[in-house]
């Protein structure tokens, strides 16, 4: 049931503003938090406390953001035996803007993890003998995403890729997935208009199918969430809490699918594990710390069945 995670781990700084501040504005913030963040990391932190063995592939620098990430990150009981110190790079950074609305802007300097390459898949490749899942984003080099997938495709590994921040992407890179995660922005990036609806979502999975991904959800926030492949298709309604950062939302929902689909479990119900974790990380401030846990999540699915 072990997943491997693929990609970014960063610093967040995070401010919470009264609202996004526009070009030239100085604004007077409430508060700030500085926790671990990073795509791949929230991922792997959300994966391991919904209850799988986690392993997390990825690069920080020789500095004291990377050293403390790493001591933190560690503490979730994620295995970061596959994090490789770089001696040339700097440890990602993100700094993050967070309004009254719970809305944000994102600045990411990647650092160290626009720096992953082939000997980072060797690694990644070697864990993946006894994984189910392989988690992949966009915040490394995309060369090195697609040669991962390509070892996960080899080892009978299912290949989650969540298309954030979403580029175009070439062909073979569809083919590749066994589900892409894309939330309404990222979809317009994709297949050149944004899903509003339920209806819209359908229209956009079936461009994706068509490309040959296995099965697409598309994420539309507050609205819910769409899923279809070949078989089935479905829609989640949103679970009702009070969100305050939706920062890392979309982390928290993919980990919870991946879980699911780790364990075995039936497409709409690992959609539903989704959409609940995603809901649970808006209820709370930072990233790392937003990640739900295992009892909270079955909890609120049972609250909200």
């Amino acid at each position: 049931m072990s997943i491997v995670v693929f990609g970014s781990i960063n610093m967040d700084l995070t401010a919470y503003v009264p609202k996004l501040p526009q070009p030239g504005e100085t604004l007077q913030g409430s508060s700030y938090i500085t926790v671990p963040g990073g795509k791949g990391n929230n991922q792997a932190v959300a994966a391991c406390r919904l209850g799988a063995p986690t392993k997390f592939v990825g690069r920080v620098g020789i500095d004291g953001f990377g050293e403390e990430v790493l001591k933190i990150v560690g503490e979730q009981k994620v295995d970061l035996s596959q994090v490789m110190k770089d001696p040339e790079h700097g440890t990602g950074i993100a700094v993050i803007c967070v309004d009254q609305n719970a809305e944000n802007t994102i600045i990411i300097i990647s650092g160290a993890n626009f720096a992953l390459d082939d000997s980072d898949v060797a690694r990644a490749s070697k864990v993946m003998t006894d994984a189910k899942v392989l988690m992949l984003q966009l915040e490394v080099p995309l060369d090195a995403c697609l040669k991962a997938a390509k070892a996960a495709k080899e080892k009978g590994v299912k290949v989650v890729f969540d298309p954030a921040p979403a580029v175009p992407l070439p062909d073979e890179a569809f083919k590749l997935m066994d589900f892409i995660t894309p939330n309404e922005t990222e979809t317009e990036i994709l297949v050149g208009f944004k899903p509003e609806n339920a209806e819209d979502a359908s229209k956009a999975a079936k461009l994706f199918l068509a490309k040959g991904v296995g099965t697409a959800i598309i994420k539309l926030g507050a609205k819910g969430v769409y899923y279809e492949n070949e078989k089935e298709s479905g829609f989640v309604p949103p679970y009702k809490v009070t969100p305050i950062d939706t920062v890392a939302a979309g982390d928290a929902f993919n980990a919870g699918l991946a879980v699911a689909i780790s364990e075995g479990k039936p497409l709409a119900e690992a959609v539903h594990w989704g959409a609940a974790a995603g809901a649970i990380a808006t209820t709370r401030k930072g990233a790392l710390p937003a990640m739900p846990h295992r009892d909270e999540l079955m909890q609120l699915m049972k609250e909200q069945a």
